[in-house]
This record gives structure tokens, C-alpha cells and sequence, in this order.
């Protein structure tokens, strides 16, 4: 017994020291948001106000020590993520995380984006005003470096700390450019489908692209807001671009002084970003005599990319217009070292690249150049053939000027100077919507668009002698798709094809038109909107389309074949809303129901790996609704059985039993046991999350959410042969602004304000966000500094006396 009471005693004693080694632990690697730090090159004191959800509010004399501040509290929050994100363009994960992640280092190197920031910098002018802020912000960050302390997941992974350089900024921003959702997945797969099963089955699937689909309306008034000199001056002339590649969707509409209860501009954005943890967005108020910007940062980059003040509020959304193009190239069959070009053979270029990588000798590898830029094969794992494939991206061909567009965006006072900046983003496209107090909404797609023959299709790998010419000729941004105080009243983007101008349309690939028929369906009769009705319409979760494809379908079923228990749940699902709330039964049935469909209806073709391949795209999502309507297809008979030919119903029957039996092996019989709640669900991942040991103190989560992929409030899945739908990405933040009542403006993050994991503020709002809820943003400054939780004071370096 005494031998008992002593190991007992023992494991007492070893679980209160782990508990005390912990508490001193959180207490030395949590963030500190108040008394006093000094910062150097301060020239008056800065007074950072911390509210009680972790956001700062930052006072300063100027604007150059107000953007060094708040890089010091960016970095106290998300140096981790800042770390991460650098390391993306140049190659770098394989350093933090071994050898599964040389590939992936193979294939960004390759696309060139280090190589671009290193041009960008090398021509940037320092005086300029957005990079003498951009290197006040990083000395900010690399001061906290310095003399913070160093974020746990730093100790965990072995990284060593190096200070932020200007190419970081660029990398980090390339990075955001490169969009992993569009021709990359797609147009190698589409080629591949035509060079393997021939065009018919191609041109079955192309009627989806976008034809009759509801299309963004535009609108230019009769007074011109910019001219083309104005496009052209030297204050729109000078760096680079910061876009964002982990956006693969999004919302937004802004809506005029005459559809609103209180007679002013009602703004609504939510950008759909891969979920993660942190979350991408660092809040910050930033207020000096000459600007001030409550805005949405991402890590290591000075300028918010959402914002508001008082004047003017803006937000995004993914244009998703084609900025990629590839190439066969044809080598020399007498020289290897040689391909095709229109003035004969010419040499490839041959890059030679060094990976670092964790515990295991440098990778060294080499990839191959054309003039339209570098070899994929054996970078993207659709391409699997062995003919040389050339990659010619838009970001990466042109100079660079996001950075000023950035700049501009977040200075402008009107909306003249705000649109003037917009044509220094180049690629990835975005649509940028815009309110201000004086009563306008607009919006505009940025892109650099060139033009492209109707003959010609960009979603297809090119073969020789085809293509766009090497000089493309580029468009006046005049002629991007806008509206600016259109007659009906609103502006809206759910990243469904804008209009065409002048009878030009834009190749792009855009989401299916189910967001915006609801939008629509909502903002057009309605014209008393507050504050609270757009709250509730951004968290909608209903429809309008579904329930369309659930009759095309159901119609075509043979109840006679059903059981007593089928028929039911096929009644309860024809007499569904489209709601996907919580406790919805029709909403697993229905997924369930066009999994099968789609995998009855392509796999037999495709095979397995490229049927998934197809389902990872967001062109898959059009033709849901597209083979639902048509009543012939090439693709309905199933070339696997030689002796009949199967047809639509068939399908539809057969997918509908498959799935009902899926979902009683799972769950049971009884229906109401199949609640939405029960498969669809969200965890926010950490990088060290993924270590099991380590996943609960690290991702936040998982709850059930309501929602779905394609319904205002976005929470996204792919479909697979898994029997849950793991949410990939949906709202980044929900932002609703109000012009009548501006200091009581709303939003919500998906976890919390901080990537510090000691931080009380690392997952606060989690369980607001899946409740739908919203928290205020403050511009106050009283009420700010009475409500505030902490207070940090940033103080200039004192001289030292000799």
C-alpha cells in the first residue's frame, strides 16, 4: 500500500510540474498588449488601444510610426504566419518540414514568383511613399523579432529567426497571386479528356462553362470618373502587386442610398479563403492626423486589402478571369537541348535551383524554360504526358505594381482618387466592390486583360502554332466589366461572368450562378435594407438552385421500384426548401444523392483518379446543374457494359438507391437520424495540428455548421468517396458597414484575432462565427479608450548618455 501511495504520490507531483512548467510557458511566450516597449526610429509615442476581442487600435503622430507599430503587434500576433507565408514562393517549406515537402518547393520555384520579386526590388525607388511605409512596417516586425518572445511553433519546428526583407513582402503577395482552383487544375485535365475520349465528350462538358448563366451587369455613367492620362500619371506609376490566391470565391454587394431604410450606403463583403488557423486576416485600426483605415491585413503585408473609415469603405472578390495560358512545345528530335519557335530552333533555358530541407542533404533539381515560360511536366500531377507543357502566367511576365495599387487604394479620399488606383493590379483578378458616405457604389474587375480571338479557347492546352502571340495586345482598363451607380441601385460579385463591353466577353472561370441568382432573388424587390436584414442575408443558407436540379431529377424516378421508406425520403426531398440548416435530413440526402449521380455518370469514362481530378474543380460544380437539365448526353451510357446503352433515368434511379443505402449503412433507416449536422462540419488546421498529439491544443474545432458550397454563406467541401463533408473554405470574415450609423459597423473572424496560441484571443470568436453572429468594429476614439482592455505604449529608443 505504501509502495501504491508513493507512485501515486509521484504522478501527483509530475502532473502539477507539467502544469506549472505550462502556466510558465503560456505566461513568457504570450503576447503582451500592454505597458511600455521601446521601438526605434519612433519619432513621438504611439498609443496601441486593445479591445476586448484582441484588436489595436493604433494612434500616432504620422504614418510612419503608426505603420512601424503596427508591424510590431502584426508580428507580437502572427509572426508564425508571416514566417510560413515568405517561405512559400522561394521555396522553403521543405527546410521547416522535411522531404514531403520538396515538390511542392519544386513546383513554386518553378513558377517564378522569387525571381519576380527579385526584379521588382531591385527596381523599386526608396523614396517612394508606399515602400518607405512598407520598410517602416517591417522594422516594426523585425524589432519584435528582436526582442519578443519567440512563438512556440519556432521551438517545435527548429526554425531559426532571420529579420523581414522587402522581397518577403513581394513573395508573400506573389504567393496570394497564384491561384491553385482555375487553369492549373483545369486545362491540362480538359485536354486530356479531349485527347483520350475525343471532342464530343469535351463539348458536352465546354456547354457548361458559362453560357446562360446570370451574368454581372455593367454600368458606366455618362460623366467619365477617369480618363486614360489619369491611368498614366506618375502617382499610379512605381511596384507591385499583392493579390490572393487562397481566395477561391467570395461575396459582395453594396447597395445604394435608395434601397436602404436610412437613405445610405450599405456595404456587405465576405471573401471565401481556405480555412485555417490562424485565420488570414489580422484586424487593425490605424489612425495618424493624415489617415485612418480600420482594415483587414494579411501577414507581412503593410497595406489592409479590406478597409473602411468613415468616407469609404472596399472589399473583393475573385474575378476568376483566365490570367494562365499553356503550351506544347516541340523538341528538336536531333537535339534534346532544343525546341520549336516561329524563327526555328532555339535553346531551352535551364534554371538550377537548391532546396534546404529539414534533417536530410539539399535537394538540388532543374527545370526547363521556353518563351512562354517554364516546362510543368512533372510540377503538376494532372500532367501525364510526356510532351513538354510551357506555363505563361500574366503575374509574372508583367511589371509589378501592387504595391502602389495597395498604397492608393487605402489612401484615397474619394472615389475618383480610389478607381484611379486600380489599374496597378494585374493579376490575380479581383472584383473590388466600394461604398462611401457621399451616396456612390461601384464596382470593378482588375486584371490585366489582353485581347483574345472568340475562335480561340484558353481552357485547352495550346498545340504548336496556336496560341496568343507573344506580345499580347493589353486593353485600356476602361474597358474592364464595372458599374459604377448603376439605376437599379446596387452592385453585387459572387464570382459568377460579368457582362461583356463593346460585345467582348472575358474567358474566365467562374463559379456557377447559384450565389448570385439568390442574391438577387433577395436585394431586387427589397428596398428598406438595415443594418440587420443584410446581417441576416450574408449568413443565408438557402438554395434556389438545388431544389431546381432535385426536380429535374426526381421527375425522371420510377417509384414503383422504391421501397415504402425510399419513396418517403424522396417525397421529403421534393418538398424541401433548400435550407441548409443544421437539422436538415434533405441536405445530406441531396449531396449524397449528386455524388452519386456525377460518379455514375463520368467515372466509367474517366477512371477513378481523373474522375476525382474533375471533381476538384470548380468547373465540376457547373455541370451539376447542367446534366440535371439535359436530356441527352454522351456521357450518360457507361462504356463499361458493351452489350446496352444506358440512359438518364437509369442513372438518376440507380444514384438515388446507392445513396439512400449509403446513408442507412451509416446512420440507419430512420431519415430524421441523417441530420446535416451529423457530416458537415469545420476544424480550423494549424501546421503542427496536423501531429495528433498536438491537434487539440493547436486547430480549433471542429463544429457543425450550416451551410453549404455554392449558398451565400459558402462553407465549401469537396465531394469524394469519404461519408463526411470536412468544410475547406467559406467565409474569411463577414463584414456588414453602415454609412447611416458608421462607428456601429459589424464583423466577425472565424477563430480569433491572434496566431499565439497562449493568446486569450487565439479562438474568442470561434463559436460566435458558426451561431452566425457579429461583433462591432470600433472607431470611436472615447470609446474606444474607455472600453479598452489593455493598453500598449510604444515609445521611441532613449539616447544613451556616453
Amino acid at each position: 500500500m505504501k509502495k501504491i501511495k508513493k507512485i501515486g504520490c509521484l504522478i501527483l507531483l509530475f502532473a502539477v510540474l507539467c502544469l506549472i512548467s505550462i502556466g510558465i510557458m503560456a505566461y513568457w511566450l504570450s503576447p503582451d498588449y500592454d505597458g511600455e516597449e521601446e521601438l526605434p526610429n519612433l519619432t513621438e509615442e504611439v498609443n496601441v488601444y486593445y479591445d476586448s476581442y484582441g484588436i489595436p487600435h493604433i494612434y500616432g503622430a504620422n504614418e510612419e510610426d503608426a505603420f512601424r507599430a503596427l508591424g510590431f503587434v502584426h508580428a507580437q500576433d502572427r509572426l508564425w504566419q508571416m514566417e510560413l507565408l515568405r517561405r512559400i514562393a522561394g521555396g522553403g517549406l521543405s527546410e521547416v518540414f522535411g522531404q514531403d515537402l520538396v515538390n511542392t518547393d519544386k513546383f513554386f520555384l518553378a513558377l517564378g514568383i522569387d525571381e519576380a520579386s527579385e526584379r521588382t526590388v531591385s527596381m523599386v525607388n526608396l523614396y517612394d511613399k508606399e515602400i518607405q511605409l512598407t520598410q517602416a512596417y517591417l522594422d516594426g516586425v523585425n524589432r519584435f523579432m528582436e526582442e519578443g518572445p519567440t512563438p512556440v511553433e519556432f521551438y517545435l519546428t527548429g526554425v531559426e529567426k532571420r529579420p523581414f526583407e522587402l522581397k518577403d513582402v513581394y513573395n508573400i503577395i506573389g504567393y496570394m497571386a497564384f491561384s491553385f482552383d482555375t487553369a492549373h487544375k483545369t486545362d491540362p485535365l480538359l485536354t486530356n479528356i479531349k485527347n483520350t475520349l475525343g471532342a464530343d465528350y469535351l463539348n458536352d462538358l465546354e456547354a457548361g462553362l458559362g453560357k446562360n448563366a446570370l451574368r454581372i451587369p455593367n454600368y458606366e455613367p455618362k460623366e467619365a470618373t477617369v480618363t486614360a492620362t489619369d491611368l498614366t500619371s506618375d502617382v499610379m506609376e512605381s511596384l507591385e502587386k499583392l493579390a490572393i490566391p487562397l481566395f477561391t470565391g467570395s461575396n459582395g454587394w453594396v447597395l445604394s442610398p435608395e434601397k436602404t431604410k436610412n437613405k445610405k450606403v450599405l456595404f456587405a463583403n465576405d471573401p471565401h479563403i481556405s480555412f485555417s488557423q490562424p485565420t488570414v486576416w489580422y484586424e487593425a485600426h490605424v489612425s495618424t492626423p493624415t489617415y485612418e483605415k480600420y482594415g483587414y491585413h494579411l501577414a507581412g503585408v503593410p497595406f489592409p486589402i479590406l478597409a473602411h473609415n468613415r468616407k469609404l469603405a472596399y472589399g473583393l472578390t475573385m474575378f476568376k478571369n483566365d490570367d494562365v495560358d499553356f503550351y506544347f512545345e516541340e523538341t528538336n528530335p536531333s537535339d534534346t537541348t532544343q525546341y520549336r519557335t516561329g524563327n526555328g530552333w532555339e535553346n531551352y533555358q535551364t534554371v538550377v535551383k537548391s532546396i534546404k530541407v529539414k534533417d536530410a542533404e539539399d535537394v538540388q533539381f532543374s527545370y526547363r524554360k521556353t518563351v512562354h515560360g517554364p516546362i510543368m511536366n512533372g510540377l503538376i500531377d494532372q500532367i501525364a504526358i510526356e510532351r513538354p507543357m510551357a506555363m505563361r502566367w500574366v503575374y509574372t511576365e508583367n511589371e509589378n505594381r501592387l504595391m502602389k495599387g495597395l498604397y492608393g487604394m487605402s489612401h484615397a479620399r474619394n472615389m475618383t482618387q480610389f478607381q484611379n488606383a486600380l489599374p496597378n493590379i494585374h493579376a490575380p483578378g479581383l472584383n473590388i466592390m466600394y461604398g462611401d458616405a457621399q451616396g456612390n457604389v461601384a464596382w470593378w474587375a482588375t486584371a490585366k486583360l489582353y485581347e483574345i480571338p472568340d475562335s480561340t479557347n484558353t481552357k485547352l492546352v495550346f498545340e504548336k502554332n496556336s496560341g496568343l502571340p507573344l506580345n499580347k495586345k493589353y486593353l485600356d482598363f476602361s474597358k474592364n466589366p464595372h458599374a459604377i451607380n448603376p439605376p437599379w441601385n446596387y452592385v453585387y460579385s459572387a464570382n459568377n461572368e460579368p457582362d461583356s463591353i463593346d460585345g467582348r466577353s472575358y474567358p474566365g472561370y467562374y463559379l456557377p450562378e447559384n450565389r448570385a441568382r439568390r442574391m438577387v432573388q433577395l436585394l431586387e424587390p427589397k428596398n428598406d435594407w438595415d443594418m440587420a436584414s443584410v446581417r441576416d442575408m450574408i449568413t443565408d443558407v438557402t438554395s434556389v438552385v438545388n431544389t431546381e436540379i432535385i426536380n429535374d431529377l426526381a421527375r425522371l424516378m420510377e417509384v414503383k421500384k422504391l421501397s415504402r421508406k425510399q419513396i418517403d425520403a424522396l417525397d421529403s426531398i421534393n418538398a424541401w426548401s433548400g435550407a441548409y440548416v443544421l437539422e436538415s435530413s434533405e441536405a445530406t440526402l441531396y449531396h449524397r444523392w449528386m455524388y452519386y449521380f456525377l460518379k455514375n455518370t463520368f467515372e466509367d469514362e474517366l477512371g477513378e483518379i481523373r474522375f476525382q481530378q474533375l471533381l476538384d474543380t470548380h468547373f465540376m460544380q457547373k455541370q451539376i446543374a447542367l446534366m440535371a437539365s439535359k436530356a441527352h448526353s454522351i456521357w450518360w451510357d457507361n462504356v463499361s457494359t458493351k452489350d446496352k446503352v444506358e440512359t438518364k433515368e437509369q442513372i438518376v434511379q440507380a444514384s438515388f438507391i446507392q445513396a439512400y443505402a449509403s446513408l442507412s449503412q451509416d446512420f440507419g433507416e430512420d431519415m430524421s437520424k441523417w441530420a446535416w449536422k451529423r457530416v458537415h462540419t469545420l476544424e480550423h488546421g494549424h501546421p503542427i495540428g496536423q501531429i495528433a498529439a498536438l491537434r487539440s491544443f493547436f486547430n480549433v474545432g471542429p463544429f457543425p455548421v450550416a451551410g453549404t458550397r455554392e449558398v451565400i454563406n459558402n462553407m465549401a467541401f469537396s465531394y469524394g468517396p469519404e461519408k463526411k463533408y470536412e468544410v475547406s473554405y467559406g467565409p474569411s470574415t463577414r463584414r456588414v458597414i453602415d454609412f447611416s450609423d458608421i462607428e456601429n459597423s459589424y464583423s466577425i473572424l472565424p477563430t480569433g484575432q491572434s496566431g499565439n496560441p497562449f493568446s486569450s484571443h487565439y479562438k474568442n470568436q470561434a463559436k460566435m462565427y458558426v451561431k452566425g453572429e457579429f461583433r462591432k468594429m470600433m472607431l470611436n476614439k472615447e470609446e474606444i479608450r474607455s472600453t479598452s482592455k489593455s493598453l500598449l505604449i510604444l515609445k521611441p529608443v532613449r539616447a544613451t548618455s556616453e
